[in-house]
């Protein structure tokens, strides 16, 4: 078992502070739509996706809570490949090529977030969910952005969103609890499937399991992103009525 060394990002307004018992604290302001807010901690931000630290087989322990029952954004921790490089105008973040997504992690969506490319998978509220990719080359996935501009068009994403669900494997299960008080956390992501706890009960156990290099994040913002079956691809910024905090503390990472 080891303590991760996770480095704070925030926009203005917004605060990513670590206590000297290694307590994290991600808070973001009330504000209008428009405007990002976001605070997060990771460890991947300055890497090219190839020197990502994590790699199954490995574990995620955590005790988090969050200051509202519901907020307008997202918010959550685990493992990802930050498949769409997603360093917000960031300076000093490493370049890197869009990839296909693997992921396993506690997930806060409100609506309208919608990141299921399967009918059947829950897409919001608070989830435990994992995503598995094939690692094909970037290079190839960049020789698609030309054709981007298609998913304007609803029936032309439709049958992108199609394709997308024939190459990425996705499960999720919806988690009923109050969020605003503490909870233990706990992910064991194996080469063969993937296991969320919370509070020492099984929440989901799948073979749907993320490869390949992983970073650690934990995070919360007011961003939106739906893909739903419709076609109509959104993204976008939404309001937040209330200041909001989400505290995480005695994160560790087992590597088996």
């Amino acid at each position: 078992m080891m303590k991760p060394t996770v480095f704070p990002r925030a926009t203005p307004a917004a605060l990513a502070q670590q206590s000297p018992e290694q307590n994290l604290r991600m808070q973001i302001p009330s504000g209008p739509t428009g405007v990002y807010r976001w605070a997060q901690f990771d460890d991947y931000m300055q890497l090219p996706r190839r020197s990502f630290l994590w790699q199954a087989p490995l574990s995620l322990s955590l005790q988090a809570r969050c200051t509202a029952a519901e907020l307008s954004g997202t918010w959550g921790f685990g493992f990802w490949n930050d498949p769409f490089n997603a360093n917000l105008g960031i300076g000093g973040t490493a370049r890197r090529l869009p990839a296909l997504p693997n992921a396993a992690w506690f997930f806060y969506a409100a609506p309208p977030n919608h990141l299921a490319f399967h009918d059947a998978i829950p897409a919001q509220g608070f989830l435990a969910s994992t995503f598995y990719s094939p690692q094909l080359p970037p290079p190839i996935l960049a020789l698609t952005l030309p054709f981007t501009p298609l998913l304007a068009l609803p029936p032309a994403a439709r049958i992108l969103r199609k394709a997308v669900a024939m190459l990425v494997k996705q499960a999720a299960s919806n988690i009923q609890t109050d969020v605003t008080v503490w909870h233990e956390f706990h992910v064991d992501c194996l080469p063969d499937r993937a296991r969320f706890f919370m509070d020492q009960q099984i929440i989901l156990d799948t073979p749907i399991t993320p490869h390949g290099r992983l970073g650690l994040v934990l995070w919360i913002d007011n961003q939106f992103a739906a893909f739903p079956p419709d076609g109509r691809l959104r993204f976008g910024t939404l309001s937040t009525p209330h200041e909001t905090t989400l505290e995480v503390k005695n994160l560790s990472i087992t590597k088996y």
